[in-house]
């Protein structure tokens, strides 16, 4: 099972001093927390895309680019690659490019965003978002799995006789999590294609995650790709811990009353009860994430934000060391012991190749 991080990358004043960050010191910042992952033994970290203030991810290969030159095992991912905005022609060619830079080290989660401002600034329609999702990644999939291609569609010109270069490492394209918060609709494209699906599990409680999980499990298993329980998994999280569980939620009630998606809602025990929002100890984070698996099965990937609503770099730097330390190796170890032989493990590009019997990498 994998575990990693991942980041939205807002620019959020710090409520207990009132200052905001720069754009330049998010930025490193965020570079920061990903080198940290890797030397505290998570394994995966992820950025969002976005394309407005108050966020800074507009360009999430170049960060990972850069991101995979200071790292030598993490894998490198989106938590969101906007495919209802983004040319698919533009995002096979960034992350097979990645790929290459990264030596395989990477995947990536489609989704359509939640800034609904963003499709008009690409020239698309947000009353099309579903349609634009599924046929932007179905060229994509063409893409990266055909080295020539005709293409007619609605949404984007024609293409004859197109290949995209680079070509996927290995002949292997990066593995797709299509992720999504209420639409069944991307479950099933999920499922169609025996790809990954990924349930953000944020703001969402946990008969709802259930219900969506449920839908791609199921329809996974109908596509063919093997049974319910054999389908790819992965859930969002947040937490927020110190060792005594009152100085967690005292320290961060401030950040939870301010923050842009939180502020003015439930107040933060009614959060915390309703949704899989964790404030408390390690141990508290442990049972936490533990009980995820009694709703959604067994699963391959866990995510963790930790540097949202403007907490300051030092303080996500002491959330990662106590995940990398107390946590996520109390979680490999029950996780592991739980999961049956027959559910795989989560992918990699070395595990996708010797699926493929190819024991011959790059």
């Amino acid at each position: 099972m994998q575990f990693g991080v991942f980041t939205v990358g807002d620019v959020t004043p710090d409520p207990t001093t009132n200052r905001t960050p720069t754009e330049h010191e998010r930025i490193k910042a965020m570079v920061a927390i990903a080198r940290k992952a890797e030397e505290v033994g998570l394994d995966v970290f992820a950025t969002g895309e976005h394309h407005n203030p108050p966020f800074v991810p507009s360009s999430p290969t170049t960060m990972l680019g850069y991101v995979a030159a200071r790292t030598e095992r993490l894998i490198l991912s989106t938590s969101t690659t906007l495919i209802t905005t983004d040319d698919p022609v533009k995002i096979a060619e960034d992350f097979a490019m990645l790929q290459h830079l990264a030596d395989g080290r990477v995947d990536l989660m489609l989704g359509r965003g939640n800034q609904p401002q963003v499709y008009p600034w690409f020239g698309q329609d947000i009353r099309q978002g579903l349609a634009l999702a599924i046929e932007n990644y179905h060229l994509l999939h063409r893409l990266w799995h055909e080295e020539v291609v005709d293409w007619q569609g609605e949404f984007r010109t024609a293409l004859q006789g197109f290949t995209a270069t680079p070509r996927p490492l290995d002949d292997l394209p990066p593995f797709v999590w299509h992720g999504s918060i209420r639409s069944p609709e991307i479950a099933e494209q999920a499922a169609y294609y025996g790809n990954g699906f990924f349930h953000n599990h944020i703001f969402w409680p946990p008969e709802h995650t259930k219900r969506m999980v449920e839908v791609y499990r199921q329809r996974f298993e109908h596509y063919g790709h093997g049974s319910a329980d054999q389908a790819i998994v992965g859930l969002g999280g947040q937490v927020f811990m110190r060792r005594n569980s009152q100085d967690a939620v005292a320290e961060f009630r401030p950040y939870f009353d301010d923050a842009p998606v939180y502020g003015g809602g439930p107040s933060l025990e009614e959060f915390s009860s309703q949704t899989p929002l964790t404030v408390g100890s390690p141990q508290q984070v442990i049972d936490r994430t533990l009980s995820f698996r009694e709703y959604v099965g067994d699963y391959q990937r866990q995510l963790f934000l930790i540097d949202h609503a403007g907490l300051p770099l030092k303080t996500v730097l002491e959330q990662l060391d106590m995940l990398g330390e107390e946590v996520v190796p109390v979680l490999r170890k029950e996780f592991d012991a739980l999961k049956p032989s027959h559910v795989p493990e989560a992918p990699t590009h070395e595990s996708r190749l010797r699926a493929r019997g190819d024991e011959t990498a790059h």
